[in-house]
């Protein structure tokens, strides 16, 4: 099973997106762990998860998440949440994000 964090400003925003991408994996049968949390939370939880994807309002936030991620000795790919997918809530199209960041 793989672990997905979603991180936004204050972890609301996104948790419509994390059903359907529920949603989306049990109807492909895929095993997936998603949570979204705040960004403040997200750094104390970075080890708990194989792959971060953060809400396109929060890019700036990238590389601050890549050096506690390296700190932590983490290989943990990060990236921001496509925005297009984000804006239309596309469950779907986020959790293949994730999945391929993960070489999946």
């Amino acid at each position: 099973m793989k672990n997905i964090l979603l991180a936004c400003s204050a972890g609301m925003s996104i948790s419509l997106l994390v059903n359907k991408m529920e949603e989306a994996a049990v109807a492909d049968g895929i095993k997936v762990n998603i949570k979204a949390m705040s960004s403040d939370n997200a750094f104390h939880t970075l080890d708990e998860y194989d792959v971060l994807l953060i809400g396109p309002q929060m890019r700036f936030m990238k590389k601050k998440f890549m050096k506690a991620a390296e700190e932590k000795g983490l290989e943990l790919p990060i990236e921001t949440i496509d925005s297009v997918s984000y804006g239309r809530i596309d469950g779907e199209g986020v959790l293949k994000q994730a999945l391929k960041l993960l070489g999946e």
